[in-house]
């Protein structure tokens, strides 16, 4: 199967990308390496799966598997490594508790849009400066648009070097609350402030002026440290493995995630098709009663999903291509991913 050191899984929601990333970790600890599971919010039947609970936010605990290497699972909670990034790097408590304590900030690490994203390349490199496993399998974040990930170390860098970061950074307030520019403008600038403070909110500006003021001196290490995901992410021992569905209206997306991969440098190990209908024998004679329904729409699923394989096969060209078939369930229990573990290494060794 694979042999780099990082893997990471990538694909639309829904195919079962971290199921598979989970499989692909147990696989790796039975190769006799030692090996982390890095994921986002795995369903609760994965989490029993795997043995671990909410303890996985805060740091990686072991899976019980009877393998020549070492199995450790880890939940990312963006917020909660958003707080640890802050502790690790704010330098001293009082900046700590300045930036921790601000409103914007609370609700920026919880809910803003790429918070996910931007959490996973911090971790990534946290895990890169560590060194404690042979092999990382990082389940990227559910987003609806799937290449957010990917994208994250350029968007941290490039709105670091912004224009925009700069104006944010300016002292728009003074010491009393009040707005600078509107101070100079006398009478006026209390209609000014009003203004502001009926449309966006006066309180919510300086929340956001005092954040970016108090997280001013971490900017430089977030730069540094997306930099050097963004080259890890494009070395020889970084893979990508490519889930996808087999449905045929989904190939599009399929083929456009790929090329992407390609198109920044990424090394595309494998595309697992996961999910696979199997086809159904026509069977002669009598058939219960509505049966011969339930017949015919899997038969058709079954259809769909051969010539969506058929399809992506000749389109991938060299790119091995790992068919996996729909099970009866998920896996919900650590021997039902193990067995899952073992199909996808059987299959991954038949893939051309």
């Amino acid at each position: 199967m694979i042999v780099e050191p990082w893997v990471v899984v990538v694909g639309a929601g829904g195919v079962g990308k971290t199921t598979v990333a989970a499989a692909l970790a147990v696989a790796s600890a039975r190769q006799g390496r030692d090996t982390l599971v890095e994921t986002f919010d795995p369903s609760q039947r994965l989490k029993d799966a795997l043995g671990v609970g909410e303890g996985a936010r805060e740091r990686p605990v072991a899976v019980t598997l009877e393998a020549p290497g070492r199995l450790a699972a880890s939940l990312l909670d963006a917020k909660g490594a958003f707080d640890r990034l802050v502790v690790r790097y704010a330098g001293g408590e009082a900046a700590q508790r300045r930036i921790l304590h601000n409103r914007f900030y609370r609700h920026l690490s919880g809910s803003l849009a790429g918070v996910l994203e931007y959490m996973a390349v911090e971790r990534l490199y946290e895990l890169a400066q560590e060194k404690r496993y042979e092999r990382v399998v990082l389940d990227t974040p559910p987003t609806a648009q799937a290449l957010d990930f990917l994208d994250a170390p350029r968007r941290i860098v490039n709105f670091l070097d912004s224009g925009a970061l700069r104006i944010a950074l300016r002292p728009w307030f003074d010491e009393g609350g009040r707005l600078r520019p509107a101070r100079r403008l006398g009478v006026l600038g209390r209609g000014v402030e009003a203004f502001f403070d009926t449309v966006v909110g006066l309180d919510l500006l300086r929340d956001m002026a005092e954040f970016f003021q108090a997280l001013a001196p971490l900017f430089g290490g977030f730069r540094r440290r997306a930099l050097a995901v963004e080259e890890l992410l494009r070395r020889k021992e970084t893979v990508f493995v490519l889930v996808a569905s087999p449905a045929e209206e989904r190939i599009p997306d399929t083929l456009f995630f790929a090329r992407k991969l390609a198109e920044r440098g990424l090394r595309l190990a494998a595309v697992v098709i996961n999910r696979i209908h199997p086809p159904v024998p026509a069977r002669p004679g009598r058939e219960a009663p509505g049966w011969a329904e339930q017949r015919r729409l899997l038969a058709w699923l079954g259809e769909r999903d051969a010539r969506g394989v058929a399809a992506l096969k000749a389109l991938l060209g060299r790119v091995p291509v790992v068919e996996l078939p729909m099970l009866e369930e998920e896996p919900a229990s650590l021997p039902a991913l193990e067995g899952f573990a073992h199909l996808l290494a059987a299959r991954w060794s038949q893939a051309r």
